[in-house]
């Protein structure tokens, strides 16, 4: 599916879960679609599941828009206390739609949560409490992290323990029904090499091949010093453990000139509470600075201007406060005071800890990476441990010649076993996506759009009123038929009159089929021009399953098949049936 598709399909108001490969533009499509909304004024709730992902989309985590905080299942009397909350409650009811960033990273039982909370607080039994609500993400990146919850009581949880690990398999899911539009361009890398590479990975067929490619970008030696370990010096370090991170960070920071300022964690309350704050907060218990040093914020201050995950450079220090003042890449200067991270209980402090909001950052975590685009990268893959890791690391990169690997082991190439016969099912839920809206006339297309936007108490746009008098005004489908058949007869391919005529090519392949049907394009011009040497040796199988089933229709076909055709190919081929189905 294009981003152009996925992006209409927004604009009705269904649910969706928006999909695809690293770097197909997912984050691209969700900014695009809520520019749409303001611009008509209506305002979407933006979140992620992690604080680095909400700063890609300028959003906040869903943790803290729901109120849920840091656990993944309530008690009933945990939801009485978050519907109670006045600012909370406004927050939830105010809002019309919920766009949920990585969605990957959420744990089933979390996603329960967010969904009970909304129903509760907007007193509607309607999924998400009606809410549009739209899934973002790639369930071959990074998994949730499998942890207990602080304090919980599994007697009086409201969800109860779920055995899957995948927010699809929560039942929120499930009632939500989201259209699947799977992303299938790409934007990031333009190395075919390289994207081979990725693309087995992604598909579970990695081999010689394609590790030779990887063995070509080896370089230095793993537990070098930073200094040392091959390619460029200022290029992002990524690894799987904090552990190598701070070694690499500490060793970045020795370097640099002058003695380090030095910050030390305070904390108060209860000591297994405080314990847990210090083993989750980003920053380190003990921070040395220098001028030059880079650096990343741990914690949201919009206020302020910052977000868990904005970088930046140490660039002097207040003489006064002794606090450091960081230059952003957008080239502003905040001084940077502590900040607190804290548990409450019953609207009491349990536990606080506070620290300057601030980690090194010569060198990340992969997970912190997720995300990220990047020009070239220095990486060890010698102790990842997720499935999936390997991966996200990788596709961070643009093109092979940005890589340098300091070593691998055989988890770096693999992907969740479970995802990928997933992800088979998205591809097809898809393909269903984009028939379905396909075959909607434009003018019945932009209609939905518009009552949608009406409905949310928005104000259409001029713009919009125009483009359905445009819809309305248009060419008698003969019209649109015959130029069609015009390019056709001057060879044109699917691709090429579909680019000409600003159509899809779903839409081109329906009108070259009713030509057929109409004996305007002979059979033998569309063995010769759409069929490909593999979709012609299963002709006869897809054309038994169409006579098998008695049907025209392509859904029975292809479940009949289970999927081992495209829509698109079973379309093409019922073009040449010897006599149409009944």
């Amino acid at each position: 599916m294009t981003q152009a598709q996925a992006l209409q399909i927004l604009k009705t108001g269904v649910n969706v879960f928006l999909t695809g490969e690293p770097g197909s533009g997912k984050t691209h499509i969700v900014n695009q679609y809520v520019a749409y909304l303001r611009a008509r004024g209506v305002e979407p709730a933006i979140t992620a599941s992690t604080g680095i992902a909400a700063t890609h989309i300028g959003g906040m985590t869903i943790h803290s828009w729901s109120g849920i905080g840091i656990k993944s299942r309530l008690s009933n009397y945990e939801l009485d206390e978050i519907s109670s909350n006045e600012y909370i409650v406004k927050r939830l009811r105010r809002a019309k739609i919920l766009i949920i960033d990585e969605v990957s990273m959420l744990l089933p039982e979390t996603l329960s949560s967010i969904d009970a909370v909304c129903r509760e607080v907007r007193q509607s039994r309607e999924p998400f409490g009606g809410l549009q609500v739209i899934f973002v993400g790639d369930f071959f990146q990074l998994p949730p992290v499998m942890k207990k919850d602080m304090e919980e009581n599994a007697q009086t949880a409201i969800i109860k323990e779920l055995p899957a690990r995948f927010a699809y398999d929560s039942p929120a899911w499930t009632r939500a029904k989201p259209m699947v539009c799977y992303l299938t361009e790409q934007y990031r890398q333009d190395d075919d090499n390289y994207l081979a590479v990725l693309t087995a990975i992604r598909h579970g067929v990695f081999g010689d091949e394609h590790l030779r490619h990887l063995e070509s970008r080896k370089v230095g030696a793993r537990g070098a010093p930073a200094c040392s370990v091959g390619g460029p010096e200022q290029a992002p370090k990524l690894f799987s453990h904090n552990v190598d991170v701070d070694r690499v960070n500490d060793e970045m920071l020795a370097k640099l000139p002058d003695a380090s300022r030095k910050f030390i964690m305070s904390a108060r309350g209860r000591d297994r509470v405080t314990d847990a704050l210090k083993k989750s907060c980003l920053s380190p218990e003990t921070l040395a600075l220098k001028i030059g040093a880079a650096v990343m914020f741990t914690k949201n201050n919009l206020k302020e201007g910052f977000a868990n995950g904005t970088l930046g450079t140490v660039s002097d220090f207040n003489e006064d406060s002794r606090y450091p003042i960081v230059k952003m890449r957008n080239g502003r200067q905040i001084e940077v005071a502590p900040m607190d991270w804290m548990v409450e209980d019953n609207g009491k402090i349990i536990g606080q800890i506070s620290q300057l909001p601030l980690r090194l950052a010569w060198a990340i975590t992969v997970h912190k990476s997720q995300g990220m685009s990047m020009d070239e990268a220095v990486m060890d893959l010698s102790d990842v441990f997720e499935f999936g890791q390997g991966y996200v690391a990788l596709s961070r990169v643009r093109r092979l010649s940005g890589l340098y690997l300091l070593g691998w082991n055989e988890r770096a190439f693999q992907v969740h076993p479970e995802v990928l016969v997933k992800d088979g099912e998205f591809h097809a839920d898809s393909e269903v996506s984009k028939i379905t809206f396909s075959r909607l006339p434009p003018d019945e297309l932009q209609k939905m759009q518009d009552n949608f936007i009406i409905a949310l108490g928005g104000q259409l746009k001029q713009s919009d009123e125009q483009d359905l008098c445009t819809h309305k005004r248009k060419k008698k489908k003969s019209d649109t038929y015959n130029e069609t058949l015009a390019l056709w007869n001057k060879d044109r391919t699917v691709a090429q009159i579909a680019k000409m005529r600003g159509l899809g090519e779903q839409t081109i392949l329906n009108h070259i089929e009713k030509l057929a049907a109409k004996k305007k394009i002979d059979r033998a011009g569309i063995l010769l021009r759409l069929f490909t040497p593999a979709l012609f040796g299963a002709l006869p199988k897809i054309h038994a399953a169409f006579r098998e089933l008695e049907t025209a229709k392509l859904a029975p076909v292809y479940e009949k098949l289970d999927g081992a055709y495209s829509y698109d190919d079973l379309r093409i081929a019922r073009m040449v049936l010897d006599k149409e189905p009944t």
